[in-house]
């Protein structure tokens, strides 16, 4: 009975309520509210619909939003971009105004930006400079490309990488480019901490020719959850290095979620170059993914792992040269067609391998907060890695000064092996004293490079010679202890100041290799014997040759062919310290207007002091319109591995052994040629640009200009001729009397200009019963050398051998001056289609001017397509260069070596591997 009561008074509300609400047809009711995360953080521009009608809006830079209703029973629903939709409920009878706000335990703080700011709550298109913000779970979850270099490569155009080919320890650390400055102008933060930088430095023909850089590929992509690029020079607020901009990784933080993916796909192409259909470079990635709870104030560890196997690729031509010279008559006589005959080889047998190296590697790190009290938390994060790549050299051909025909009669292609191993840990407390912030930190990391050759041999110690070598190592180790102080106050729409220190150390070392990887066992030098005679004697440390090549006249080669170990000479243990404070002023004069300026001071003890500043506003025209622009000084301290990296082999000539190769800028050869100590890089660079966000339809705009001073380049040869010119003439007496033949050096020889345009547009709407998202993504930028080449006095008029046509298209033109994207996706049901075109624009090949050519643009274009199985399972298939693009050929025949070169290794436009297919298997639980 009392069941049937409680129904019936229930039906007769809603009744009474229906009436009422038909009587008041055109009484409009103002719903609002505001979303936020779960930590309470605004979320701007999220979706808020409601269900069977037309009516929606979106979150204001608040996280507000309003919408104005009749009364009656609605679903009202906010619709985050990546995750599930959140719906509530609500009837409207007679009140003015209903609140009904969001909380969505989501993905959103992306949309919140720490990079460039010390404001703690700044949002995308309301930072005062540009920053792209990369969801790798998106990104990454879409893509074929399994390391961060790659994933970025292909989604910020600004940015450009690709894998190198016969390029030494390039071919295992790719260089990158941020607004087509080098490799070693953009710097590299991993939770907003300073990265180490490589302990290799790129002295191969390559872009980003003598230049250190930050190796990414060594962060495990499962530990990321986003990565924030600061498009602006920030040397003020960060330090050196940060001329172009700032790439910060930020590290997962999830607890109680097991994440876990499986990659593996291969090139499946038509191999013109070899006239076939090329299955290789075979490639496994696994990512593994779980943080647990810290105590009992939300405190968390999460870690992560990843293990690649990646194999090598070959798109080389057939080598057409000379490969077998017989010197029985005295002279050299090309007897290839008979070697080939007998051998039964071909032509194939000894071309060169070019492609992508071998590569296997794990990585592991984890991200650790452990509150204390309410106002105090430790926190450490930490990344270990190794990995192991193998390279092929250029081929050493049988019955030459390089080879030893016992041990390999048909010559042989060596192979460098490199084996690097990172580690990191940065271990701080954040606390606050009264109402000022303040993040203590220390972080360690370092980078080891061991050196190995395989396939090889010593040929001067002929039949005895070993196989492999172990060729030394490099290692670079940075510490840096760090204070940050600052203090949201609240002065008109906001008033943040910040204020810090940090003390940096640096070491790096060069450890000789093994005695056979360097030494010239041909070598001898004379004694007198007691009778008076004299005899010659094998000594390494020699000056007389005493082994020859089959010729007969050619001193036979020493070291390890193909990766020469480095010698007790070139030996260094460097090390330097730093000391730095900074400033950083945010007003927000009203919620339109604001203005940030930073500045620091930046005392280094092998060069000196440096100060720079940086002003940045930003001023909304219209609610929907938005200017910003900044100014920037800025500086790049020189790396120890450009101040004391050295790598020289000898050479014989004219009855004399002289050394050859690159010399340290403190060494005696360098003070009698003039060439000075280095010094810092100094840049000045301004920018402007729109942004503009239109309900689903978000636009940003910026053009940007920076000039550098005293750019730090890697010389050509410096050779003399004692029959020459003056100059030449004097420039071989001084190498004579420094015991040297030829040298190179790396010096502050040129100052450079770098004007762009960067623009990005991205939409999303409802499409059918899915989404659609577009996004639209440009750069357009030009670096150029100008004004006059620094040289020493006595170098005046050797200009071409400071800066050579080759290096200057290498920092002008061997990376795209314009990259495009524009990617679709569309989301329906468990269904995800995803299809992105991206253009590469022309690059020149870095050659003496009469044989540069310039390969033409190309769009690659890359698709995948996903299906949620389960809840925790998803399945992606797709492909990258789905239609088998290739750069164009080179035309002219000495840029192909023999034929082999069919596409240009020395040029970074997108890669020379065509079609890759792939497969990825998602876990979510």
């Amino acid at each position: 009975m009392k069941l049937k009561l409680n129904l019936a008074i229930g039906v007769l509300i809603v009744l009474l309520t229906d009436i009422y609400l038909y009587a008041q047809p055109n009484k409009e009711i103002l719903v609002k509210g505001k979303v936020v995360d779960e930590k309470g953080i605004i979320l701007p521009e999220i979706k808020i619909s409601v269900e069977n009608t037309k009516e929606y809006t979106y979150t204001d830079e608040n996280g507000e939003y309003t919408l104005k209703l009749s009364p009656g029973n609605y679903t009202i629903t906010a619709e985050p971009l990546d995750e599930d939709k959140i719906s509530k409920k609500i009837i409207l009878i007679d009140e003015d105004i209903k609140n009904l706000d969001f909380k969505i335990n989501s993905r959103q703080i992306v949309d919140v930006v720490i990079t460039g700011t010390r404001f703690t709550s700044r949002t995308l298109l309301d930072s005062p400079t540009p920053v792209d913000i990369i969801d790798i779970k998106k990104v990454a979850g879409n893509g074929a490309q399994v390391s961060i270099n790659q994933i970025l490569n292909y989604v910020a155009p600004s940015f450009t990488s690709t894998p190198q080919s016969l390029g030494g320890s390039t071919d295992m650390t790719d260089p990158a480019s941020l607004r087509g400055l080098g490799p070693d102008q953009v710097l590299v933060l991993v939770n907003g901490k300073r990265r180490y930088n490589s302990a290799t430095i790129n002295v191969n023909g390559t872009f980003g020719k003598g230049t250190v850089g930050t190796d990414m590929n060594a962060i495990p992509v499962s530990s990321i959850d986003r990565i924030e690029i600061l498009r602006d020079a920030a040397a003020a607020q960060y330090g050196s290095d940060a001329v172009a901009g700032v790439i910060n990784i930020i590290l997962k933080n999830t607890i109680n979620k097991f994440s876990a993916s499986i990659t593996g796909g291969e090139y499946l192409s038509k191999n013109i170059a070899q006239d076939k259909t090329s299955h290789d470079g075979e490639n496994v990635q696994v990512n593994l993914n779980y943080g647990i709870p810290l105590g009992k104030q939300g405190g968390f560890i999460n870690f992560s792992t990843t293990f690649d196997k990646r194999n090598s690729t070959n798109r080389g031509g057939i080598y057409n040269g000379t490969i077998y010279k017989d010197f029985s008559s005295g002279i050299g006589i090309d007897k290839t067609n008979d070697f080939l005959a007998a051998t039964h080889t071909t032509r194939r047998d000894y071309s060169l391998k070019i492609g992508q190296s071998k590569l296997l590697s794990g990585q592991i790190a984890y991200n650790a907060i452990l509150p204390v009290n309410p106002i105090t938390e430790l926190y450490s994060f930490g990344i270990f890695g190794y990995r192991n790549s193998i390279a092929s050299q250029f081929y050493r051909y049988p019955n030459s000064a390089n080879n030893v025909n016992e041990i390999y009669p048909l010559g042989f292609l060596p192979q460098a092996e490199a084996s690097i191993y990172d580690r990191s840990v940065v271990v701080g407390i954040k606390s606050k004293i009264s109402d000022w912030k303040i993040d203590i930190s220390n972080t360690y990391g370092q980078n080891v490079f061991n050196n190995k050759t395989k396939n090889t041999v010593n040929a001067s110690l002929e039949s005895a010679s070993p196989t492999s070598f172990q060729g030394g190592k490099l290692k670079f180790m940075q510490n840096v202890f760090n204070m940050d102080v600052s203090r949201e106050l609240d002065w008109l729409s906001g008033v943040n100041i910040a204020f810090g220190g940090e003390y940096r150390y640096e070491r790096y070392q060069i450890i000789a290799g093994e005695e056979a990887s360097y030494a010239n066992y041909g070598l001898g030098k004379s004694i007198t014997n007691k009778d008076g005679s004299i005899s010659i004697i094998p000594d390494i440390n020699g000056n007389i040759p005493i082994k020859f090549a089959p010729d007969g006249k050619t001193p036979i080669a020493g070291g390890a062919q193909g990766n020469a170990g480095f010698s007790p000479e070139n030996a260094t243990d460097s090390h330097r310290n730093s000391l730095a404070g900074y400033a950083d002023l945010e007003i927000n004069f009203s919620s339109s207007f604001l203005i940030n300026a930073a500045a620091r001071y930046e005392y280094y003890n092998d060069f000196g002091n440096t100060v720079n500043g940086k002003i940045a506003f930003r001023y909304k025209i219209l609610p929907n319109l938005t200017f910003r622009g900044s100014g920037n000084t800025g500086f790049r301290a020189p790396s120890l591995q450009q101040r004391y990296y050295s790598n020289t082999s000898t050479l014989y000539l004219n009855g004399n052994m002289y050394e050859v190769g690159t010399f340290t800028n403190d060494s005696k050869i360098a003070g009698l040629l003039g060439i000075p100590n280095l010094k810092a890089e100094k840049s000045k660079s301004i920018s402007a640009g729109l942004t503009s966000k239109l309900g689903p339809l978000h636009i940003s705009l910026d053009g940007y200009f920076t000039r550098v001073n005293d750019r730090i380049v890697y010389t050509d040869l410096f050779g003399g001729d004692p029959n020459g010119s003056t100059v030449d003439q004097e420039i071989y007496k001084i190498l004579q009397q420094a015991g040297a033949q030829k040298a190179r050096f790396f010096a502050n020889a040129i100052n450079t200009e770098t004007k762009g345009l960067d623009a990005v547009i991205s939409y999303q709407t409802s499409l059918g019963k899915g989404k659609l998202f577009i996004d639209l993504a440009g750069t357009i930028s030009y670096t150029q050398q100008v004004g006059n080449i620094h040289t020493s006095e006595l170098l005046k008029g050797k200009e071409k051998i400071y800066f050579s046509d080759a290096s200057k298209i290498y920092i002008e033109n061997a990376i795209p001056n314009q990259k495009f994207n524009l990617s679709l996706t569309y989301d329906i049901s468990k269904w995800s289609f995803f299809v992105r075109n991206n253009y590469f624009g022309g690059v020149t090949e870095p050659t003496y001017v009469e044989y540069q050519q310039f390969y033409n643009p190309r769009w690659v274009t890359d698709t995948s397509i996903s299906y949620k199985v389960l809840k925790f399972l998803k399945i992606t298939v797709g492909a990258n260069n789905l239609f088998n693009i290739y750069p164009e050929k080179v035309a002219i025949a000495s840029n192909s070596n023999n034929g082999q070169f069919v596409y240009s290794r020395y040029v970074s436009q997108f890669g020379f591997n065509g079609r890759y297919l792939f497969s990825k298997v998602n876990f979510d639980f």
